[in-house]
């Protein structure tokens, strides 16, 4: 079984808007916008806009998030100067971080399968928020994008991570919480294929989901369990 981690494992919406909004206000920049929703929206729209210009090859991972820093302020800054306000930001963000409550639970009650992570961020990144999160140990392998040269939705992303596993696609579920990035992507690679929807802002966006959606971890078992492709459990990814 193969897992995403930021909205899927990791509650990185709450991190990321109570972060910036301490960040924000440690900054003295809260007054530069009427509500803080609109401050952080005005991020989230930055960060998407940069992580896309990433994704399509145009910058580093390291330079879309300098440049994520100056198109929210408006300002030019030096490349040290944009890093240090986004590591000032960070500092912020992780002491928000958070596992969502149905995480542990889902895989003590999955204790055949076996698990690993495929991220569209970095190694990094996401080894060192997994080891914080203590869920580390839980995963053979941490698979990312920037690593890998390939970004999901796309499906050399998904089948590397079966490779690592050792599996064909159709023996392994893919859980994640984006519809079309990670539940598009994950079915027409050849995986069980499975969207949490935690109504977040992707759930208002979905169209014709090809995954099946779930709303809580706690469905995970018995949605995998019910799937008669696998076989024997033992065999399954």
């Amino acid at each position: 079984m193969v897992w995403d981690v930021d909205d899927t494992l990791f509650d990185y919406t709450t991190a990321d808007r109570e972060g910036m909004r301490a960040h924000l206000l440690a900054e003295g920049l809260l007054a530069r916008f009427e509500t803080p929703e609109q401050a952080l929206a005005a991020w989230r729209t930055a960060t998407e806009a940069h992580w896309a210009r990433h994704a399509a090859g145009e910058s580093t991972f390291e330079g879309q998030r300098l440049d994520r820093v100056r198109a929210f302020l408006g300002a030019e800054l030096s490349d040290a100067e944009a890093e240090e306000w986004f590591l000032r930001y960070v500092g912020h963000y992780q002491a928000a971080w958070q596992v969502f409550p149905d995480v542990l639970p889902a895989l003590d009650a999955l204790p055949e399968h076996r698990h690993a992570v495929l991220s569209n961020s970095s190694l990094t990144v996401q080894e060192h928020k997994l080891r914080t999160l203590g869920l580390r140990d839980r995963f053979e392998s941490v698979l990312c994008a920037v690593e890998l040269g390939v970004s999901k939705p796309a499906a050399g992303a998904f089948l590397a991570a079966c490779e690592g596993l050792g599996l064909p696609p159709h023996e392994v579920a893919y859980v994640g919480d984006h519809p079309e990035i990670d539940g598009r992507g994950a079915a027409e690679a050849g995986m069980m294929s499975v969207w949490i929807d935690r109504g977040g802002p992707h759930a208002r966006a979905a169209g014709t989901v090809l995954a099946h959606r779930i709303t809580t971890l706690a469905e995970l078992p018995a949605l995998v369990r019910a799937d008669t492709r696998f076989g024997a459990p033992s065999t399954f990814g």
